[in-house]
């Protein structure tokens, strides 16, 4: 490893190393297990938004689809999970997604209904998240198995959202995904696949007050 490199590692947090470290990925990766709690979003994240997404490698076409954030019953502001991963599939997938239903006793755990008698169990296993001024950063990994004809298929998603308010209608992000093996492959993997994104967020509705500044 490069000698700047290694002292700049050494100072960073470390979803910042993460980041720095991409798209060198492996696992394990520095995340803490979630339990049962939900990942929680700065206050101005709350509310509709329109998304459009730009693959960086030009591989996948650009995609818009909506999502949502709610506060939860403690006022803390959360995803809405299901409604958020229905459209981002459809986006995706089209008529081969047919529904998406969060786990009533875990925030982390969903499941999706395909096309064809098939499956998606996605439950996050793994997660660190910050926040800082007008920036928010969050590391999930998510264990996937897909049931169907034939044995289930088991695999690992990263995902690593760094998000930038840049007004109270728009924030803008990038956001990094890596796929691994099975677990019972052993815990240590390298990355078998990875993608790159950039994210434009624009509110869906009347724009948001702001007071003016002091005179």
């Amino acid at each position: 490893m490069p000698q700047l490199l290694l002292v700049l590692m050494l100072v960073l947090s470390p979803l910042e190393e993460r980041l720095a470290s991409w798209p060198a990925w492996s696992l394990p990766a520095p995340l803490a297990r979630p339990g049962q709690a939900d990942l929680i979003y700065p206050n101005w994240f709350e509310g509709r938004w329109m998304v459009r997404s730009h693959d960086r490698s030009g591989e996948q076409p650009d995609l818009e689809y909506p999502v949502r954030f709610v506060a939860n019953g403690q006022g803390q502001v959360v995803g809405d999970r299901a409604f958020n991963a229905a459209s981002i599939g459809h986006a995706l997938l089209g008529e081969q997604l047919l529904a998406v239903r969060n786990d009533p006793r875990n925030p982390n755990r969903q499941l999706a209904e395909l096309a064809g008698d098939q499956r998606l169990e996605s439950t996050v296993v793994g997660r660190r998240s910050a926040v800082a001024e007008e920036r928010f950063t969050a590391d999930e990994l998510a264990l996937q198995v897909l049931h169907g004809p034939g044995d289930p298929r088991v695999s690992r998603v990263e995902t690593l959202s760094d998000y930038r308010r840049i007004g109270p209608d728009r924030i803008e992000a990038e956001q990094r995904q890596a796929s691994y093996g099975s677990p019972a492959q052993g815990l240590r993997a390298e990355a078998r696949s990875s993608w790159h994104s950039s994210l434009v967020l624009e509110r869906l509705g009347p724009p948001q007050w702001t007071p003016p500044p002091d005179p």
